[in-house]
């Protein structure tokens, strides 16, 4: 599977702290994405469905994980293996949300067995493509046009509670890769950051 990278506690992207999984690949390449680095898969972001699971185990192990938000890139280019993924994922929590650019009713309509897999497996699905000129900083949803759509119901009165409580906010991971910025970021986010590097790294932030 093509992972850029495994983050936790991501506290940003849905309730409590998470493990965040971004995976490379994404056909959709929406204009003023805040990952277009995620767009191409990459050779040395290859890893075994074995080894991603004994990662996540080893967090499980010494930490709560409260749930889990794939996002990327997008998730659904790689149907077999996230759904594989999914499936040991619920062993240890079954809050699990996904980013997606495709709309529900695409994906229900696919006829992958794998597609069909995932959504029995998901909490929550956030879907939709992102659209620049509808980010109005609405939670957990890059821009207006997406949905929460949330498929386990026992999770309906959880996150109905937490999207009247909560409000987007940015997290800074330090990485090897340097400072990985997670949340749902404002408008112009990739175009100011671009410039930014461009001017040598000064800005407003």
């Amino acid at each position: 599977m093509n992972v850029a990278r495994i983050l936790f506690p991501v506290k940003v992207l849905g309730p409590g702290n998470r493990i965040g999984i971004w995976v490379c690949g994404c056909p959709r390449r929406c204009s003023g994405c805040s990952n277009p680095e995620l767009w191409e898969q990459r050779s040395e972001y290859e890893i075994t469905i074995s080894k991603l699971k004994e990662l996540i185990r080893r967090i499980a192990a010494t930490q709560k994980v409260d749930g889990f938000t794939i996002t990327g890139g997008e998730p659904m280019a790689q149907p077999q293996e996230l759904a594989e993924l999914m499936d040991y994922l619920k062993t240890v929590s079954t809050d699990i949300l996904v980013y997606t650019g495709y709309k529900y009713d695409e994906l229900c309509q696919h006829g992958s067995g794998f597609i069909e897999e995932i959504l029995r497996s998901a909490a929550v699905l956030i879907d939709g493509q992102y659209i620049e000129e509808m980010n109005t900083n609405v939670i957990l949803r890059g821009s207006e046009n997406q949905n929460i759509i949330i498929l386990n119901s026992e999770y309906k009165a959880y996150y109905e509670n937490y999207l009247e409580t909560t409000h987007n906010q940015i997290q800074n991971f330090t990485t090897v890769d340097g400072v990985v910025s997670v949340g749902i970021h404002r408008k112009d986010f990739a175009s100011e950051i671009g410039s930014c590097i461009n001017e040598g790294g000064k800005g407003n932030g």
